[in-house]
């Protein structure tokens, strides 16, 4: 599969993923992806992930988080900044999601991160997701 938007394809499939209950969903490997990955473990929208080699570029496990009565952590996942359209913020214009109940994951130049930990570290950059 040749996809332009890797992000998107993982959104998408997190999405679909939490739409129909499943525990796991896996998504081609890719640094960005591996980054968002990260801070969806960090901040606790998903229990686990790790990578899974295959004979193309690999995938990346990602292990779903529900709460004890069965309902989803992540209730949306909408995409940004696109190829098309790039969507870039300084620090102090970051948005806050649902009055910081959600989190922005960033691309910034010290790597992929929350809205928070950009706040920490003074810097801005590309506006990849919003999750909440």
């Amino acid at each position: 599969m040749n996809n332009q938007d890797p992000i998107a394809d993982m959104l998408t499939r997190i999405r679909n993923a939490t739409r129909v209950g499943r525990r796991f969903v896996q998504v081609p490997r890719s640094k960005i992806c591996l980054g968002i990955a990260q801070v969806l473990k960090d901040e606790g929208y998903v229990e686990d992930y790790d990578s899974v080699d295959d004979e193309q570029q690999g995938q990346i496990r990602i292990k779903l988080k529900y709460a004890t009565n069965g309902q989803k952590v992540i209730q949306t996942i909408d995409r940004t900044s696109k190829p098309g359209c790039r969507v870039y913020r300084s620090v102090k214009d970051l948005p806050s999601i649902l009055n910081g109940m959600g989190i922005c994951v960033i691309s910034t130049s010290k790597g992929v991160m929350s809205d928070r930990r950009a706040r920490e570290q003074n810097v801005g950059g590309e506006l990849l997701c919003t999750i909440s």
